[in-house]
């Protein structure tokens, strides 16, 4: 970790480094250049030398042919400087290159005929001279005296010569001619050159005057090319080096006060991290599609999925109800469009775990640093355990109220079946009355004294119920007396019928054979039977026409089960727990008591009330009694 946070912090040293890396690249390419111009300059210089050499030793031995031919036309003549002259050989090779041309006795050497150049012999004279000899018959030789600074002038080509000095040197180092007019080799300083002996017809003859033992041809160059580094090279470089070292250095103090943003940043990032984990309130950033940029730790515990898998989905997401997927996609398209309220709403969401979570979210926009909205800012509050808090509070309230009104509805339940005993009784007695006048009177008529019969048995029937509901009301225990369940259900039954027809609604029973007796309290289970067909048959009018209502019973298992099913509306969705709540009621004129007093009556007889949708449409109650011991052992 240290190594590494060295090589940091010294990272400000790499550009200096290359770019002394690049100085150093440079100069050695500038050398590596140099060396293979003043290469390339060498081998030049070497064949323009030889080239030279060749084109001078062509020069002399063409002139050579010149004198021969000049001795063969002057031969058999004789000496004469008139004849000499007017030879136009010797016109043409003086104005060529020939300073003179001298006819000598070959015995005694005596000089029979010359004639010079004067121009050109003033000029050379200082110089030293080169001869070209050929015999002339019968006893002459003429001898033709050149200057090598002429031939040098003459026989070495204008490129050549502006480019080179060409000089001819002796073993002494000695200049012995040149083609410039300054041939002081002192003053030329140090200047690439090469020199080629001189061979053939360019060394002297022996009538010369001077000898040229181990003469030389010299080009020097004139001008060289630089063997050192050339001075705008090191002007850049010296300018470069500094200015690289100042960017170093700049760089250098940025970096370090980029370094100490980004530890100031890392930390007040890890401040706000910490904060925003440690907070209670879930935050969840989104942009303008839905898309989850940020979340945090509470976020993540609240839904039950790390981080990583969040960030970067789309709705739908996965802690959305399955089963309410449309209604909170559609509620989140409005949020997104910045319809969210400001008050928050509320929102049911699903653990991972699958355990549902409810939740208060408050939107608002989310800014970037430049001021612009990037999406939406969510703050969410888990309100599970409040609204569990809540909701036990309110069935509290609602048990006292629930308990308050029972207290008052026994009591005035106790208050009316002591009052209606009186009228009932007083009905039985002017019933058993009317019919012992009639007895005494003689009167024998079988549809009066039904009737009278009938109304006795109803009021005595009266009487019973008024009195169970009275002590069910008072907690007493229900009376358990082995009764037949299909004479109960027919009771009921025929209590109902005429209505039932007034209504429109078909009342089909099915009672399953071989029933066996149970043991309850028949008045109870018949309050219960008429209940339950009577909420079916209300349950009907909406219905336009075919209402139809059946009830019937079967043994299941060890317990007898009543059916009451109907093709109404259904329960829409409503369990029996809600159904069988107090005080709930789907009819305006319920007081919500009926199904409640059901449920307590089948299970004081250690029974179950359910109710589901009916297989065909229509709701189905049912109810299942229990069969007595003797009956499942008989």
């Amino acid at each position: 970790m240290k190594l590494r946070e060295l090589l940091i912090r010294s990272l400000w040293l790499a550009p200096l480094g290359l770019s002394l890396v690049f100085v150093l690249g440079v100069l050695a390419w500038v050398r590596a250049n140099e060396a293979e111009e003043q290469e390339q300059q060498r081998q030049t210089l070497i064949s323009d030398a030889l080239s030279t050499e060749a084109q001078l030793r062509d020069r002399i031995d063409d002139e050579q042919t010149h004198v021969r031919q000049l001795a063969a036309g002057l031969a058999g003549q004789k000496p004469s400087d008139a004849a000499l002259a007017a030879h136009p050989e010797v016109n043409a090779g003086l104005r060529r290159l020939w300073l003179s041309v001298t006819w000598l006795d070959s015995r005694s050497n005596r000089v029979l005929a010359e004639v010079p150049d004067e121009s050109e012999a003033n000029r050379y004279e200082d110089g030293l001279s080169l001869h070209l000899t050929a015999r002339v018959a019968p006893d002459g030789v003429l001898v033709v005296r050149y200057a090598p600074a002429l031939l040098l002038k003459r026989g070495v080509p204008w490129w050549l010569a502006r480019k080179y000095d060409v000089q001819l040197v002796d073993s002494a180092d000695q200049v012995i001619a040149s083609s410039t007019e300054s041939p002081l080799r002192a003053a030329l300083g140090e200047r690439p050159s090469y020199r080629v002996a001189l061979t053939g017809p360019l060394r002297a003859s022996p009538l010369t005057q001077a000898t040229l033992t181990d003469a030389a041809l010299e080009l020097t160059l004139r001008e060289p090319a630089t063997n050192a580094i050339r001075p705008l090279a090191w002007v850049l470089v010296a300018g470069f080096l500094p200015l690289i070292a100042v960017a170093s250095w700049l760089l250098r103090r940025q970096m370090r006060q980029v370094q100490r943003a980004e530890v100031a940043g890392r930390t007040e990032a890890a401040w706000r991290r910490a904060m925003e984990d440690s907070a209670l309130v879930a935050l969840r950033a989104r942009d303008f599609d839905g898309r989850l940029l940020y979340v945090n730790r509470t976020f993540c515990d609240m839904v039950g999925l790390p981080a990583d898998q969040l960030v970067g989905l789309l709705p739908p997401m996965p802690y959305w109800p399955p089963d309410a997927l449309a209604e909170v996609a559609e509620r989140n398209r409005r949020n997104l469009a910045g319809h969210a309220p400001r008050e928050g709403y509320e929102a049911h969401w699903r653990h991972s775990s699958g355990r549902m979570v409810d939740v208060m979210v408050f939107e608002s926009p989310l800014v970037d640093a430049g001021g612009r909205q990037i999406g939406w800012m969510g703050s969410i509050i888990d309100i599970t355990e409040r609204r569990r808090l809540e909701d036990r509070e309110r069935r509290q309230v609602e048990t006292l109220a629930h308990n308050a009104r029972l207290t008052m509805l026994g009591e005035v339940a106790s208050t009316l079946a002591h009052e209606l005993n009186q009228p009932l009784t007083a009905i039985a007695s002017y019933g058993a009355g009317i019919t012992n006048s009639l007895a005494k009177l003689g009167v024998e008529d079988e549809l009066v004294l039904g009737a009278l019969q009938r109304l006795g048995q109803q009021a005595a029937h009266a009487g019973r119920i008024v009195a169970r509901i009275r002590e069910f009301l008072t907690r007493r225990e229900p009376r358990h007396e082995p009764c037949d369940l299909h004479e109960v259900i027919t009771a009921a039954i025929e209590l109902l019928k005429r209505d039932c027809q007034r209504r429109g609604v078909t009342l089909d029973v099915t009672l399953g054979p071989g029933v066996p007796a149970v043991l309850a309290d028949a008045v109870l289970i018949e309050q219960v039977v008429i209940n339950l067909v009577r909420n079916a048959a209300d349950a009907l009018q909406a219905r336009e026409s075919g209402r139809r209502i059946v009830v019937s019973s079967r043994v299941a298992g060890d317990f007898v089960r009543v059916d009451v099913q109907d093709n109404g509306p259904g329960l829409a969705g409503r369990r029996v727990e809600q159904l069988c709540a107090a005080f709930y009621s789907t009819k305006a004129e319920g007081m919500g008591m009926g199904l409640a007093i059901c449920r307590s009556i089948i299970e004081a007889h250690q029974g179950v009330l359910d109710a589901s949708e009916s297989p065909g449409g229509g709701a189905l109650f049912s109810f299942s009694l229990p069969l007595s011991t003797e009956t499942i052992h008989g």
